[in-house]
């Protein structure tokens, strides 16, 4: 499904604020895998995400999604198929726009049938639905504007609007780390639930150590542009926070310097 083979991107290079975000990285994702990635900041765990989703050119390698090389293709046509979620609700949505005018040029855009306004009954009756396998009282507020809602309904409505069509590759950046305690588990339970109805191919950054042992079938760690641990199977229900710490300290001869990275 997601095929990434010595991707390298340096940032400012020749200079003396020069720094590799990503190092001669190497990644294979089988159909509906849910991998989540932890690693301190300046990892290269967003900017993985970035080059993925093709917010910029990596300076070598290649990338495949499903089968197809879009090193070099365009953000705007990578998004089509390529959906993703970032820490700030604020992102991804029209604040000044309702709900069900969200959802609608979403749902045209990712359809391929143009940016339309327009909505039909069964489109309407489509969403409430969807709306309401969240529990949040959504589907009856479809003409709220989006600026109105709390952050984790914004949340939970962008989670909606990337996968209303299902993607081929989902990819959550830090999506519940702005969210109170409550409010993250609700929207990371939401996120189970459509991962797992759509077979997603998901990816998920995360400084929730726990929760990254705990979602998804995979846990990746990245350092220095590179992924240094690569958990999954009886090695990775088996690891508990403790180890995994231990296990980088081995692995890298320091400790983890980012305190984020040792929520449970």
């Amino acid at each position: 499904m997601l095929c990434i083979r010595d991707l390298t991107k340096v940032f400012a290079p020749g200079t003396p604020n020069e720094h590799t975000a990503l190092d001669h990285l190497d990644l294979s994702l089988a159909p509906g895998e849910f991998v989540t990635i932890i690693g301190s900041n300046g990892a290269g765990k967003s900017t993985l995400f970035s080059a993925i989703g093709g917010a910029f050119w990596a300076d070598s390698g290649a990338i495949f999604l499903d089968g197809k090389n879009i090193t070099y293709e365009p953000e705007h046509r990578r998004s089509a198929k390529i959906g993703r979620l970032f820490q700030d609700p604020m992102k991804g949505t029209a604040p000044h726009m309702t709900i069900e005018e969200n959802l609608a040029l979403s749902y045209s855009r990712s359809r391929r049938r143009g940016l339309r306004m327009a909505v039909s009954g069964r489109d309407r009756d489509f969403f409430r639905s969807a709306l309401a396998e969240f529990g949040m009282g959504l589907e009856d507020r479809m003409d709220t504007k989006v600026g109105l809602l709390s952050g984790g309904q914004r949340q939970a409505l962008t989670l909606l609007m990337s996968t209303i069509v299902p993607p081929k590759l989902l990819l959550l950046d830090e999506h519940t780390a702005a969210l109170d305690p409550a409010t993250a588990e609700k929207v990371m339970a939401i996120t189970d639930s459509i991962v797992a109805k759509n077979h997603l191919t998901t990816m998920m950054i995360t400084h929730n150590i726990q929760s990254a042992l705990t979602s998804g079938s995979r846990t990746i760690m990245m350092d220095r542009g590179k992924i240094i641990l690569d958990l999954s199977g009886v090695e990775r229900e088996k690891m508990m926070v403790a180890g995994l710490m231990d296990l980088y300290s081995a692995r890298q001869n320091q400790t983890l310097d980012n305190d984020r990275m040792l929520l449970v």
